[in-house]
């Protein structure tokens, strides 16, 4: 089932939902098991299993030059995905990026996808490598997230890439993209920020799912500037609790998100990671009632691998 039908059905209702990291190369699906188990309890629609961009590593040859390898540490998003909707009945939502596929390879994920019957994507742009200081798309692919956006629409109308495909089937694909509700860091303002939205709702999206934060009324205000601007689509807030105190500075650097200052301020004071685990439980605990109480589709949980502090947080609001 398409994630937005799931809001239709659940009727104005509040719905869970999680996101997961895949095992690193040579891990197993026990791993992924393992922490949705716990999660399950809570019927979860559907669940976001991430993807990574290579990175490269430089490999010493007999020769004793370094040669320049790719190599992706997390593969294997579209089994996880069909190995989820297998194992636990609900909806995988793979999420799709830029960066190291050629729109080729791109549309051949889509066709397995299709396949799998895996028919909700979260389509995004994806971040630079580590080593680069800026997004650097793979030749061959695409520069933006709305040219994904606009290739997995327009499969949807039975549009390929080869223009020797006549009749094409038509896929069904329910595209999410991200939403930023305190400005993506490559915006030059917050109301360039939202017109790139829209253009990805103009072109095909179905609905938004936010980057965490941590003061609800910046949700609150996003939601109202997207929908001046005649975003009219589902809109997911995107959560996480802190659980240790250097993420206090961690987080702003690597995701670019505000703290508020009582937050910080406890956590400051916190004896230890165990002290400042609980008052990140309490302050997601008291944000996800909000989110709630103000009747948003969906509550997404960035689990990290930490079932047991979201299963906890989960527990307390549902």
């Amino acid at each position: 089932m398409k994630v937005t039908d799931h809001f239709k059905k659940a009727k104005g209702k509040t719905l869970i939902s999680f996101e997961i990291l895949p095992p690193l190369k040579g891990g197993s699906m026990d791993a992924i098991f393992k922490n949705l188990d716990p999660l399950m309890d809570f019927k979860p629609p559907f669940i976001d299993v991430t993807y990574h961009r290579e990175e490269f590593v430089y490999k010493k040859q007999a020769s004793g030059y370094f040669e320049k390898t790719a190599i992706r540490k997390r593969p294997g998003t579209v089994g996880i995905c069909a190995s989820i909707a297998h194992k636990y009945n609900v909806d995988a939502v793979p999420h799709l990026i830029c960066g190291g596929f050629t729109k080729e390879e791109t549309e051949n994920t889509l066709i397995d996808l299709n396949f799998l019957k895996v028919n909700n994507i979260l389509a995004l742009r994806g971040d630079a490598r580590k080593f680069e200081a800026k997004f650097h798309p793979t030749e061959g692919g695409h520069n933006y997230a709305i040219d994904l956006v606009k290739q997995i629409s327009n499969m949807n109308k039975g549009q390929y890439l080869d223009d020797n495909i006549i009749n094409g089937q038509k896929t069904d694909f329910c595209i999410g993209i991200a939403g930023y509700p305190e400005k993506h860091f490559e915006a030059p303002n917050k109301k360039c920020d939202l017109q790139f939205t829209k253009d990805k709702i103009d072109a095909g999206a179905n609905y938004i799912v936010t980057q965490m934060f941590f003061d609800n009324q910046v949700y609150f205000d996003y939601v109202k500037q997207c929908r001046a601007l005649g975003i009219d689509v589902p809109i997911i807030p995107g959560i996480k609790p802190l659980t240790k105190k250097y993420q206090i500075t961690s987080l702003p650097r690597y995701f670019y998100v505000s703290l508020p200052e009582a937050l910080v301020s406890e956590i400051r004071k916190a004896k230890d990671d165990a002290a400042v685990k609980e008052i990140g439980i309490e302050w997601c605990i008291e944000q996800a009632k909000s989110l709630k109480a103000f009747g948003v589709p969906s509550i997404h949980f960035y689990t990290m691998g930490d079932a047991e502090t979201i299963s906890r947080i989960a527990k307390a609001v549902y």
